[in-house]
């Protein structure tokens, strides 16, 4: 390809991100020019000179090339690629990764979609002595010129003054400044004052004093730091044993060298307690994004980033694409979270993203977690990643004991409460003893398995090895390859009535703990009790401040929040994510059990922890409640050998929507076809998606197995090309790349 012709979307900051301008390319740039250069072009009328971003490069013109205009060249002192340069190239890439167009690429890479007018200091200051403002002001007062006056006397005794101060207390208005300001008595100092939401000032704190095994991590990475062996590892850390301070003794070495740090937790409820940790370590540079930012506070963070006047930018997703120029380190904590998934297109991981991030920026990647998920931890063993370990807790009661409460025995015994003896009576005992309590509601995958309350049998698809889900009250349906079977209304292990799906609720937890202990003090913590602005801030507060008793919530509580005063968590319904229909299930539910445990003890006093299930012999449930990763590991990574899952294979959901039902799943099959008939990869389903019907759209899904990801990339470059020469019309098509 000549390469003759670029599509360019003109600076991000000034104009709308909804349609690329076709230039034509000089001679002397085609060696030059890319998708993703920065590049100067006239636009407008008027032939303005404005800076631009090469989406992509073809021999095609769009129009007469005689009409069209040129690049005029790239712009100077770019010799190293700049912020906006390298989120362009990474929207490219997302794009070419995870499907969708360019633009929803570019709204992501380019969170704050608008620019907002800056919030400014305005200072009043005096220019002439303290004396000559009196005699002026008495001079003023003999004229009647009163508001003069005043501003004269109050200035002669304070020499600069707020310009909002003067107006709402002196009933000064600016007239009479700006008439003043021209006689030389003062003058108008503006400023930009940014929107900044961060946490009050902490006090600096003492650098925590690091253990052997903390200051062994430390040394290794900043050796290989400085010897320009940057990368990606793995901190695989117990829960309580210092991840914390050892990515924030990495920063200090990246800060050190100059360089700027984004830290990727996964749920706003964190936000918090981690931006109070590194403000008391790194002061004002820190600063935190997330959704329930004002637009103004949004755009002020990204400003201040850009100006280097931050060096730290924590929060979720989002805040990986923060603009900093020299960025020297991203670290994700929690790294295994399913939070790090978009939802929408392009549906990206934050970690692969974060690795090609780091790669255009020549930035370190620091993956964190006491439950790392497969793919990093099978990367980590195959030497991809550099792999950094701490066994221990840094206190010295050591890891919480896991007691494993059977819910069919509990069943047997006549016990049908929400509660099993054994937790009953050790809540009992922690509220004697005034110590604090969390109980974990495990509703993650609740919509739907179906399981006997006698044995725990669970109801499985034959050719998946994931549950089936209940449709309706009629059948059983398998979301990954279409599979059907009529409901069961006994069990066909043990011939049980006892069958159903598994349903509950915070509010039901809440209510029952209330009933139980009517003394106790409880908090809730779920998507309800946290919908205004400071909702998480103000629960974890009070549970903090021992204003409560006992914690109510689902996975948000459970989440890396550090309270000393907890010493018992209970985990109530540990299947309900053990058996929702996705090939992770046991993996989330490893995570979420130990997780949750590892909220107990975590100071001066050691820590309890009741795991309710109807499956204690799983191997998930099992190895959480002996807390030991490596088993956990073996028996999974079997699995997903056997059955060519990811991170062993890699798999790419297609989702195909349409208002007409019979359109979406003709769809499904025509696209289905297309990828079997090209023989790169084998296909699976279609079948109609765990959700058929949702918003009057009705949704087909089929998914393709390859074990090479690029493969996958090619295929849906394929459907996408497919689609073009066979227009859909109204049908939509999501791709998802390593499904979650």
């Amino acid at each position: 390809m000549l390469g003759l012709y670029a599509d360019v979307i003109i600076e991000i900051s000034h104009e709308k991100l909804d349609r690329p301008f076709q230039y034509k390319i000089p001679e002397n740039l085609r060696d030059t020019i890319y998708p993703g250069a920065r590049v100067e072009i006239p636009f407008g009328n008027a032939n303005r000179v404005i800076r631009g971003y090469v989406i992509s490069i073809s021999d095609r013109p769009e129009f007469p090339p005689e009409r069209m205009k040129e690049i005029i060249g790239i712009p100077e002192g770019l010799g190293e690629s700049g912020p906006e340069d390298q989120l362009i190239r990474l929207a490219i890439w997302m794009k070419r990764h995870y499907g969708g167009t360019l633009i929803q690429a570019l709204r992501v890479v380019f969170p704050v979609k608008k620019a907002v007018r800056p919030k400014e200091k305005k200072t009043v200051i005096l220019c002439v002595s303290q004396e000559r403002a009196e005699e002026a002001a008495a001079e003023c007062e003999k004229k009647h010129r009163v508001a003069q006056a005043r501003l004269l006397q109050a200035l002669a005794s304070c020499s600069e003054m707020d310009l909002s101060l003067l107006k709402d207390r002196f009933n000064i208005g600016l007239p009479v400044i700006r008439r003043m300001e021209e006689h030389g008595f003062i003058k108008l100092s503006v400023e930009k004052d940014y929107r900044n939401p961060a946490i009050a000032e902490n006090s600096r704190k003492k650098v925590c004093e690091l253990t052997e095994a903390q200051r062994s991590i430390v040394s290794d990475f900043a050796k290989n730091y400085h010897m320009g062996l940057k990368g990606t590892s793995l901190l695989f850390g117990v829960t309580g044993s210092g991840k914390t301070e050892v990515y924030m003794e990495m920063i200090a070495e990246v800060i050190a060298d100059g360089k700027q740090a984004i830290v990727l937790i996964p749920e706003i409820a964190l936000t918090f307690q981690t931006v109070m940790r590194f403000s008391a370590r790194f002061g004002s540079r820190v600063s935190y994004l997330h959704s329930k930012l004002s637009q103004g506070e949004r755009y002020d963070q990204f400003c201040r980033a850009r100006d280097g006047e931050i060096d730290i930018m924590i929060g979720p997703r989002s805040a990986l694409f923060t603009p900093f120029s020299n960025l020297g380190i991203i670290i994700i904590d929690e790294e295994h979270e399913g939070s790090y998934k978009a939802e929408t297109m392009p549906k990206y991981h934050a970690r692969e993203t974060a690795i090609e991030r780091g790669r255009l920026a020549g930035a370190a990647v620091v993956l964190g977690s006491a439950t790392p998920s497969v793919d990093s931890f099978y990367h980590a063993k195959r030497g991809e990643y550099r792999l950094y370990q701490l066994s221990d807790r840094i206190s010295d009661t050591g890891l919480p004991i896991v007691t494993v409460a059977d819910l069919r025995q509990e069943l047997t015994r006549g016990n049908r409460s929400i509660f099993s003896d054994v937790l009953r009576e050790k809540m009992k005992d922690r509220l004697k003893k005034k110590e604090q309590i969390m109980l974990f509601l495990n509703r993650r995958g609740f919509a739907g398995f179906v399981s006997c309350r006698k044995c725990g049998v669970v109801m499985k698809c034959p050719h998946c090895d994931v549950s089936l889900s209940l449709h309706g009250r009629s059948k059983l349906v398998c979301h990954y390859c279409g599979y059907e079977t009529p409901m069961i209304k006994t069990c066909p292990e043990c011939g049980s009535k006892y069958v159903g799906g598994m349903r509950a609720g915070t509010e039901q937890v809440e209510e029952a703990v209330k009933q139980m202990f009517p003394e106790a003090r409880v908090l809730r913590m779920d998507a309800d009790t946290t919908k205004e602005k400071g909702g998480y801030d103000r629960i974890l507060s009070a549970f903090a401040n021992e204003e409560a008793d006992i914690l109510v919530g689902t996975q948000m509580i459970v989440k890396g929040h550090d309270f000393s005063k907890v010493t018992l968590v209970g985990i109530l319904a540990a299947d309900m994510s053990l058996y929702a229909n996705d090939h992770r299930a046991g993996e989330r539910t490893f995570q979420l059990l130990t997780q949750a445990a590892g909220r107990a003890g975590r100071a001066d006093r050691p820590g309890e922890v009741v795991i309710q299930t109807y499956s204690p012999e799983h191997y998930s449930v099992a190895a959480a409640s002996h807390q030991d990763y490596n088993v956990f590991y073996a028996e999974e990574i079997g699995y997903r050998k056997l059955m060519g899952y990811p991170p062993v294979s890699h798999m790419l959901k297609v989702l195909i929507e349409d208002r007409d039902p019979d359109r979406s799943a003709e769809m499904a099959s025509l696209m289905a076809e297309a990828v079997r008939a090209s023989g790169k990869a084998a296909v699976i389903g279609p079948a109609q998606d765990s959700i058929w019907k949702l918003r009057d759209v009705y949704r087909n899904v089929f998914y393709i197995r390859h074990a090479d990801m690029e493969v996958l990339a090619d295929v849906k470059d394929l459907l996408e090309n497919w689609r073009r020469d066979n227009p859909t019309g109204s049908t939509q098509v999501q791709f998802d790349f390593d499904p979650m």
